[in-house]
């Protein structure tokens, strides 16, 4: 049998990680002098509610080696096989540690890590994807060949209420030149090559940006693979996710609208009032 697992930041939710069977293996935030599991010993509200009065962004750090042999262990040694995805190599070192880890326990012909290049539910659409291919009985070679083409299509994105923790984090280049402007820029993210860059800049409310930014995928959206899409948010913007959710369900093209929530560490780099669409674009965007 094949499992499949990926790291925390997939940002599925609980009721889809029970529904693919998806293994999760929590990352690391570090709140001061105290190291935290994502959503295992804290929660988005907590981190931002220490941000605020510490004035700080947290740090957030990979899984050790031995937690990952603890996670990989019992699944190996029952005799199964393992798919595992991690954010993007670029943005972290979980991925390599996921293959470290499968070396270490001597099952590295048994252990497939792929680099999702991407970072949130745009991790979380390759998950699902394995999870049924898995289901359909193929081999794992042929579901990681399938995935393996399936990543450029995947369009991950989000606008954000605040640049202070994109800032602060250094995981997006261009952000310190969009920081020091005096206007409420509401910037969109993108998700490219497995890195983040800044797109659109958008101003004014909250709720503006993120109509425009939707609004300006739609001849994408009805090309994208219909199956899913993804609204993924972090606190403080639930006028905005409501507002996103009957604009997608406008369109008749999903047959399954997903709203998920950031796990801590993808909500300690983007912050507060964060909002993307998620989805992979047909085969005729290839």
């Amino acid at each position: 049998m094949i499992r499949i697992f990926s790291d925390s930041t997939s940002d599925l939710g609980p009721e889809l990680i029970e529904r693919y069977h998806v293994h999760i293996i929590p990352l690391h935030i570090l709140l001061g002098d105290k190291d935290y599991l994502d959503g295992v010993t804290t929660t988005p509200e907590e981190i931002f509610a220490w941000s605020n009065e510490n004035k700080t962004t947290p740090k957030t750090a990979a899984s050790g080696l031995e937690e990952v042999k603890e996670y990989f262990r019992p699944v190996l040694e029952a005799g199964d096989e393992i798919i595992a995805f991690s954010i993007s190599f670029d943005m972290s070192a979980s991925g390599q540690i996921m293959q470290l880890a499968a070396e270490d326990l001597g099952y590295a012909d048994k252990v497939s890590v792929i680099d999702s290049r991407e970072l949130s539910t745009g991790v979380g659409h390759e998950v699902i994807e394995a999870s049924i291919l898995a289901d359909q009985g193929l081999p794992r070679a042929e579901i990681v060949s399938r995935i393996q083409a399936m990543v450029p299509r995947v369009s991950a994105s989000f606008v954000v209420d605040t640049l202070t923790f994109l800032h602060r984090g250094g995981r997006c280049s261009g952000v310190a030149a969009l920081a020091g402007s005096l206007l409420k820029l509401h910037p969109e993210i993108l998700v490219t090559e497995g890195k983040m860059i800044p797109g659109k800049k958008y101003r004014g409310k909250l709720m503006t940006a993120v109509q425009e930014y939707v609004k300006s995928r739609e001849e994408e959206l009805l090309h994208a693979r219909r199956d899913r899409i993804f609204i993924t948010t972090s606190t403080h913007c639930d006028e905005e996710e409501q507002w996103t959710l009957s604009y997608l369900q406008s369109l008749n093209r999903f047959k399954e609208i997903f709203i998920t929530h950031a796990s801590g560490v993808i909500s300690s780099h983007c912050g507060p009032g964060t909002l993307g669409i998620l989805y992979v674009r047909g085969e005729e965007e290839v």
